[in-house]
């Protein structure tokens, strides 16, 4: 048995009606808008993330991967570095059409979700989201991004509903090392953002979920 069909055994009726209903990599993007955001300590497993309805962007770029694997293109998900202990790092389902590359993911932040296949490289898609990646400090935090990860390849192959399996996916995932996207000098040069321009990256925000505010951070 496959692991989306395994999977699938796993969901009620009407969750797999629901998971059955995301055929575009934009419906799996509203679907994961369409949850309550927690940075919770917890790492769901992707049947999880359905049964319990609520995400953050590691658990539900896990499930936006699994959801594009059954509509046809590669699990991939890529980790986007945020200058250690600044912010949070933040996780890309990735899919491509026409040779070009495109992303979901479920953030706190409106800007740090959905990009269009419209990117040529990992670099140039995830450039897309430097601007808009600040701390609650109002600095831009962005630093560097992995090579994409693709879950199909990864065993234990229970990792879609068996939670113990996907917090092992998780942590092979995190070790993976970054590729830099500026240097320690633009780095040290960059400008802390606007208020008015932070006010517009927050809007819909929840705050007390952000890196250094939550319990935790």
């Amino acid at each position: 048995m496959s692991i989306l069909t395994e999977f699938e055994s796993h969901l009620s009726p009407d969750l797999l009606s629901t998971f059955r209903s995301l055929t575009s990599p934009f419906l799996i993007q509203q679907y994961l808008d369409s949850m309550p955001y927690r940075a919770e300590e917890r790492d769901r497993s992707p049947l999880n993330v359905m049964h319990d309805f609520q995400s953050h962007c590691l658990d539900g770029g896990l499930f936006a991967a699994l959801a594009l694997w059954r509509i046809g293109f590669r699990p991939l998900i890529l980790d986007i570095r945020a200058d250690p202990g600044e912010d949070d790092d933040h996780v890309l389902a990735l899919y491509q059409l026409d040779g070009r590359w495109g992303a979901i993911a479920k953030s706190n932040y409106v800007n740090l979700g959905f990009r269009e296949a419209v990117h040529k490289n990992f670099r140039e898609l995830v450039m897309t989201y430097f601007e808009h990646y600040c701390s609650i400090h109002q600095s831009k935090t962005l630093r560097g991004y992995t090579r994409p990860f693709d879950v199909s390849k990864f065993q234990p192959a229970d990792w879609a509903w068996n939670e113990e399996s996907s917090v092992k996916l998780y942590k092979k995932f995190y070790s993976w090392k970054p590729i830099p996207l500026i240097t320690p000098q633009m780095a040290a040069r960059l400008n802390p953002v606007t208020d008015r321009a932070y006010a517009s990256e927050t809007m819909y925000t929840d705050l007390s979920w952000s890196f250094g505010n939550r319990d935790g951070h």
